[in-house]
């Protein structure tokens, strides 16, 4: 019986024995193939570096799509690249994605029209996350003024154009990206219709307005995917910038010349953008010098008739979120994780369509007409921007401005018509308070409410000024 015992723990013990040996040499192999991709990635990163600078000075081939779009003539990779390291180096994005989710971002084609400050990051960041056929489209050179913002310009590329130096940067990093760089502007009638051939998204970062639209009509009307980038200059608030579709842009005043131009053309809604709800600050487009009007007409001074040539500050870090919200946004599409609905940083619709309707019923009291006779003379637009801006988030104008339990609007003087500069936001006790009192006579409000009061609604009155200025401009 002791020895049958002694047998028995005499196999268990080789068993544990042999298990242990097996996982380490499991464990071992293992490392040692870490080890050799490690030592094989790091040879290929030092060649890629030897070559740098002759990859500065050097074009790389052109890669272009043909009128089929099935015709895309790749650049011959260098055969030491192979498919291994290419997925060792997106193994953070197929962990996130998936194979099969990585194999249509791999597939697919994105046309970045526009490669200034943000169309360059969001080429960057897609070719970084896999997408493998880029096209950069872009008639610009790059300046000293573009080092502050653009993702890959370099001293040295300064007088050379940015589609070359965003193809020289992508190629330095993921050189199994085709990238077909055009210097060119897209026109819809100039082969505008030809660049964006087989593409699977269009990035739209142009500055000029009427190109903008023209690009984002031609993409709506055959059907081809677009995403647009807003206004990110004079812009410093990076808690502001969100993605929404082009029909619920507020304040920003690029989106809403574009809103309602391609609302003339019959689109008004199913183009997602990105886009600021900053107001305004004290930053401006920098004046001409009179030296340069009396050169002739201003519009004759840039290098397209249509395009702005005064300079709109902007810090650089901006267009650098815009432009990777983009990405974001465009790959998690193509892998098949859309971001169906974004989350707006403003647009409370019910509160605001309830804050419009009360306000309505009390100035039809007020004057005596129907609600349909008294239309009021704010928009949604300006409802939001009164509630959220001018009154931080919906806080009472009286001290100690806390949130109320039921927020009002009201006209604050009777004896002014009601306005963007003349209403504030209120708890209904205080409104109905208000309301009382200015009723029965021509009452100076301060007289009800106090000086600290009217100072503050003067500071508010003059920010409704500013940003009634700026959304018009």
């Amino acid at each position: 019986m002791a020895s049958h015992d002694s047998q028995r723990w005499k196999m268990l013990y080789t068993a544990v024995a042999a298990s242990f040996v097996t996982f380490s040499a499991m464990t071992a192999y293992q490392a040692m193939s870490r080890r050799r991709k490690r030592r094989e990635l790091d040879r290929e990163v030092i060649r890629s570096t030897a070559r740098a600078d002759n990859l500065h000075h050097v074009p790389m081939p052109d890669a272009h799509w043909g009128r089929d779009s099935a015709t895309f003539v790749p650049v011959k990779l260098p055969e030491a690249y192979d498919e291994g390291l290419i997925r060792e180096q997106l193994a953070r994005n197929y962990a996130f994605f998936g194979d099969d989710a990585m194999a249509r971002v791999r597939r697919s084609r994105v046309v970045v029209v526009g490669c200034g400050g943000v169309g360059s990051y969001a080429a960057m960041m897609l070719a970084r996350s896999g997408v493998s056929k880029i096209r950069l489209v872009d008639f610009d050179y790059v300046t000293l003024s573009s080092l502050n913002r653009h993702a890959t310009a370099l001293l040295a590329d300064v007088g050379t154009p940015k589609v070359n130096c965003v193809r020289r940067t992508i190629g330095e990093f993921a050189r199994w990206v085709e990238v077909d760089a055009r210097i060119d502007i897209w026109r819809k009638d100039e082969g505008g219709a030809q660049l964006l051939e087989g593409a699977d998204w269009v990035v739209d970062a142009i500055d000029n307005i009427a190109t903008k639209v023209d690009l984002l009509k031609y993409c709506y009307d055959n059907k081809i995917k677009v995403f647009s980038a807003m206004g990110a200059g004079a812009k410093s608030d990076p808690t502001h910038v969100q993605i929404s579709d082009i029909s619920y842009t507020l304040y920003d005043p690029l989106a809403r010349s574009v809103r309602r131009r391609l609302r003339a053309l019959g689109v008004s809604s199913g183009i997602p953008v990105v886009y600021s709800t900053e107001t305004p600050s004290d930053v401006k487009l920098l004046p001409l010098s009179e030296e340069e009007f009396k050169k002739g007409k201003v519009n004759e001074l840039g290098v397209f008739d249509d395009f702005r040539v005064r300079i709109l500050p902007v810090i650089g870090p901006l267009p650098s979120i815009f432009g990777l919200h983009i990405a974001t946004y465009i790959l998690c599409d193509l892998a098949g994780k859309p971001i169906l609905n974004p989350l707006p940083v403003k647009n409370r619709y019910k509160t605001y369509d309830r804050l419009l309707r009360d306000l309505t019923a009390n100035e039809a009291k007020l004057t005596g007409k129907n609600g349909f006779q008294s239309k009021l003379p704010l928009d949604e637009d300006e409802i939001a921007f009164i509630y959220e801006d001018l009154h931080r988030g919906g806080r009472s104008i009286l001290p100690p401005h806390s949130v109320p339990t039921r927020s009002t609007l009201t006209r604050w003087d009777f004896r002014e018509p009601l306005s963007l500069e003349n209403c504030v936001v209120m708890e209904l006790k205080d409104a109905e308070k208000h309301w009382g009192a200015m009723r029965e006579g021509n009452m100076d409000p301060e007289v009800l409410w106090g000086g600290e009061v009217a100072r503050e609604i003067q500071k508010r009155r003059a920010e409704a000024r500013e940003w009634r200025e700026w959304v018009m401009q």
